[in-house]
C-alpha cells in the first residue's frame, strides 16, 4: 500500500468513526436521557443534545477547514480529534443535562472539523482531475457510518453494560487513527513529494470564518425543530433567527471590504462554484424528504412498529454510500456534470416512483419497494463526489480545506431547511384535518385521536 493510500484510508477512517458517533445517538438517546433524569417520552428533552451536537458540527467546519489551510492538515487533525476525545470524555461522565449538551457540542466541533480535512486531504493527495475515487471513498465511509452508526451504537451499548462505554471507546480508536496519519505524514515529509502538501496560505481571516461559523450554526439551531408536535422551528427561533441574521451580515460586509477575504473573490466568480453550492443545499433538502417521509408512511399507511420502520427506511440509507463510492469512480470517465446530473435523475425517477404506492407495496417481501429505495439512495449517493469534486478543482491550494467546508455545509444548511419546512407543513396539515374532523366532544370514550382519519390517527398516536 503507497503512503498516500494509507493516508487516505486513515483519514477516512476517521471521519466514519465521527458518523459512527453521531449516528449512535440515535439508538442511545432514551438511556441518556434516563441516566441524567429525563423523562423519554418527550422529544423536546432530547432537543439540545441534538442541537448542541448539530451546532458545533456547523460552526467547526470553516474555522478548522480555513486552519488547515494556514497550518497544515496534521496540526489540524490533532486539534479535531483532542476536541473530539474532549467531548468524548465530558459525554461519558456526564451526571447531568448540562454536561452531556456540553460533552456533544465539543464532539460536534471535533467530528464536524474531521469532514472537510478529510476532504482536504483527498484534494491534496490526488491531482485536479485524478480526485474521483479518493472523494467517492472519503465520502462514501461517511455515509456508511451514519447507515451503521444506530446498529453500533446499540450493540456497542449491549454488548459493553451500556450507553458509557460507546463513548469512552472513541478515546483509542480516534487515538489509533490519528498515531498513524501522524506517522503516514511525517514518513512523507521524508520521502519524495510528488505533490505539494504544504498549503500556500498561511494567514487566517479568523474573524470571517469565526463569523460565518457562528452565523450559521445559530441559523440551523433556530431552523432545527426542538419540539416538532407543536412547532416547526426553535422555540427561540425569533432571537437566534435574528441573531443569525445579523452575524452573518457582519460577515457579508467583511467578506466584501477586506482585501484578503475567506473566500476568495476568484473562487466566488466561477460559475461551478456558484452551481455546486446551489446543487448541493437542493439535494441536502431533498434528502431530508426522504429521510423524514419514509418513516412517516411506514408508521402511518403501512402500520410497522419502529423497528421495522427503521428497516424500511435502510433500504434507502444503503444506496448511499455505494452510490458515493461509484459516483467517484464514474466521475472519472463520464465527467463531474454527467456524473451528478444522472444521480439526480435516477433519485428524481425514483421519488417519482415512490408517489405512486399504495398499501400492497409491501408484499412479496417488498421487493419492489426495495429496488425504488435503493435507487433512489443509489442517486443521491452519485451527487456527493462529482458536486464535491467541482468546487476543490476550482480552488487554489491554499484554500481546499475552507472549499471543503463549504460544499459540507451547503448540504447540511439545505437538510435542515427542509426538515423545518417539512416540519410547518405537517403541523399546518395537521390543523386541516383537525378543522375537518371538529372536535366537539372530549368526555368519556371520545378522543382528538379518534376524530383523525385512520392513517393519520396511527402516525399521530404512535
Amino acid at each position: 500500500m503507497t503512503i498516500r493510500r494509507l493516508q487516505l484510508g486513515l483519514a477516512a477512517a476517521g471521519l466514519c468513526l465521527a458518523a459512527l458517533d453521531a449516528y449512535a445517538v440515535v439508538t442511545l438517546l432514551p438511556q441518556m436521557l434516563e441516566a441524567v433524569d429525563l423523562p423519554i417520552d418527550h422529544v423536546e428533552a432530547a432537543a439540545p443534545i441534538l442541537t448542541g451536537f448539530l451546532g458545533g458540527y456547523v460552526v467547526a467546519m470553516p474555522l478548522l477547514g480555513a486552519f488547515s489551510d494556514a497550518r497544515g492538515r496534521l496540526p489540524a487533525y490533532a486539534l479535531a480529534f483532542a476536541i473530539f476525545g474532549l467531548g468524548s470524555i465530558l459525554t461519558a461522565l456526564a451526571p447531568a443535562l448540562g454536561w452531556l449538551v456540553a460533552g456533544r457540542v465539543l464532539q460536534g466541533l471535533g467530528g464536524g472539523s474531521l469532514v472537510p480535512l478529510s476532504l482536504a486531504l483527498a484534494a491534496d493527495l490526488y491531482p485536479a482531475g485524478g480526485r474521483g475515487v479518493a472523494v467517492g471513498i472519503v465520502s462514501g465511509l461517511q455515509e456508511a457510518g451514519s447507515v451503521v452508526g444506530p446498529v453500533y451504537g446499540a450493540a456497542l451499548a449491549a454488548g459493553l453494560g451500556g450507553w458509557r462505554p460507546v463513548f469512552w471507546l472513541n478515546l483509542p480508536l480516534g487515538g489509533m487513527i490519528f498515531l498513524g496519519l501522524w506517522l503516514a505524514m511525517r514518513r512523507q515529509a521524508f520521502g519524495p513529494q510528488p505533490l505539494e502538501h504544504s498549503p500556500g496560505r498561511r494567514d487566517i481571516e479568523w474573524a470571517g470564518a469565526l463569523l460565518l461559523g457562528l452565523g450559521l450554526g445559530l441559523a440551523v439551531i433556530a431552523l432545527y425543530p426542538d419540539d416538532p408536535d407543536s412547532r416547526p422551528v426553535n422555540g427561540n427561533a425569533l432571537p437566534l433567527g435574528a441573531t443569525a441574521v445579523a452575524v452573518l451580515a457582519a460577515f457579508l460586509w467583511r467578506q466584501a471590504r477586506h482585501l484578503s477575504p475567506l473566500v476568495s473573490r476568484d473562487l466566488l466568480r466561477t460559475r461551478a462554484f456558484g452551481g455546486s453550492m446551489v446543487a448541493n443545499l437542493l439535494a441536502g433538502g431533498a434528502l431530508m424528504v426522504a429521510l423524514v417521509d419514509v418513516p412517516i408512511l411506514a408508521r402511518g399507511v403501512f402500520s410497522l412498529d419502529t423497528l421495522h420502520s427503521g428497516l424500511l427506511l435502510s433500504r434507502f440509507l444503503v444506496g448511499v454510500p455505494i452510490g458515493a463510492v461509484l459516483g467517484g469512480w464514474v466521475t472519472g470517465w463520464a465527467g463531474q456534470r454527467g456524473t451528478a446530473a444522472a444521480g439526480l435523475a435516477l433519485a428524481a425517477a425514483s421519488f417519482g416512483l415512490m408517489s405512486n404506492w399504495d398499501v400492497r407495496v409491501l408484499d412479496s417481501a417488498g421487493l419492489l419497494a426495495t429496488i425504488e429505495l435503493a435507487a433512489c439512495g443509489l442517486g443521491f449517493g452519485l451527487v456527493i463526489a462529482p458536486l464535491s469534486i467541482a468546487v476543490l478543482d476550482q480552488a487554489r491550494s491554499g484554500e481546499l480545506g475552507l472549499a471543503s467546508s463549504l460544499v459540507v455545509l451547503s448540504r447540511t444548511v439545505g437538510m435542515v431547511l427542509a426538515l423545518a419546512s417539512l416540519t410547518a407543513f405537517g403541523l399546518a396539515r395537521l390543523q386541516q384535518i383537525l378543522a375537518a374532523h371538529p372536535c366537539t366532544a372530549l368526555n368519556g370514550s371520545a378522543s382528538l385521536s379518534r376524530r383523525l382519519p385512520e392513517p393519520f390517527r396511527e402516525a399521530v398516536v404512535d
